[in-house]
Formats: structure tokens, sequence, C-alpha cells
């Protein structure tokens, strides 16, 4: 089950540099992602999605062009399961 509040937050696109890498990490395996980690590089990837994530905290916060990555990945492939 998607958490529907991080999921608004993300898709509303004014909290960009408010959230939290940690939820940021949990959404994506929420969605279906696979993670390996290289360092503090965090890579999601998803079968039948071309498109990989590659992501690192920035303090405990989401780097905010990272956020909007995701954002664009889900409305691209339209991830949202209804929500």
């Amino acid at each position: 089950m998607v958490n529907n509040k991080i999921l608004a937050n993300v898709l509303s696109g004014n909290k960009d540099s408010n959230i939290r890498f940690t939820d940021l990490c949990k959404l994506l395996g929420q969605l279906g992602f696979a993670r390996r980690v290289k360092g503090d590089h965090f890579i999601y990837a998803k079968q039948d999605i071309p498109d990989i994530l590659n992501i690192q905290p920035n303090g405990n916060k989401a780097k905010a062009y990272q956020v909007k990555q995701v954002r664009l990945i889900i409305n691209r492939y339209n991830l949202t399961g209804g929500v």
C-alpha cells in the first residue's frame, strides 16, 4: 500500500526541498522499485520501466531536483495506482 501523504507531497511539487530521504526511498519501494546501494547512491529500477533513478541524501532530506525526477517518472508511467 502506497503512503498517500508522501505520494501527495511528492506529486504536489510544492515541497520538493522538504521531503525526507527515507520517505522518498520508502515511496519508491512501495511503488515496486528494486533498490541497490553503492556508497551513498541509492539506485532504483523497476521492471518494464526503462528509466533508472539514482538518488542521494542531502543530510536527512532528498535533493529537490531528484524529487522532481521521481515525480516525472511517477507521472510518465502512471504509477499512482489510481490514488
